[in-house]
């Protein structure tokens, strides 16, 4: 295995990892953001007010993006498995 192919290999790992965890990070942002914004203008200073809304909005993404997430690691693992020929060498 060449170094090159390595280094591809790698950056499709990371690739796919982004892809995967960008969704859930977007809807934290999201969340974080919308949570903030009604604090500053009810002035709630409440840290459980912040947390509780987003874990809810991070639960929420989970259950509705797994089967996509699932698919993607699948694919990712299927392409992987499949030139393994390939990647010994």
């Amino acid at each position: 295995m060449t170094p090159e192919s390595v280094a591809h290999l790698i950056g499709q790992m990371f690739v796919a990892a982004f892809w995967i965890s960008a969704p859930l990070l977007a809807i934290g942002f999201v969340a974080g953001i919308l949570i903030s914004v009604i604090q500053i203008v009810t002035s709630i200073q409440d840290t459980g007010f912040n947390s509780i809304p987003r874990l809810m909005a991070f639960l929420g993404g989970c259950l509705v993006l797994m089967p996509w997430m699932v698919h993607k690691s699948m694919a990712y693992t299927t392409d992987i498995l499949e030139n393994l020929s390939r990647y010994a060498r």
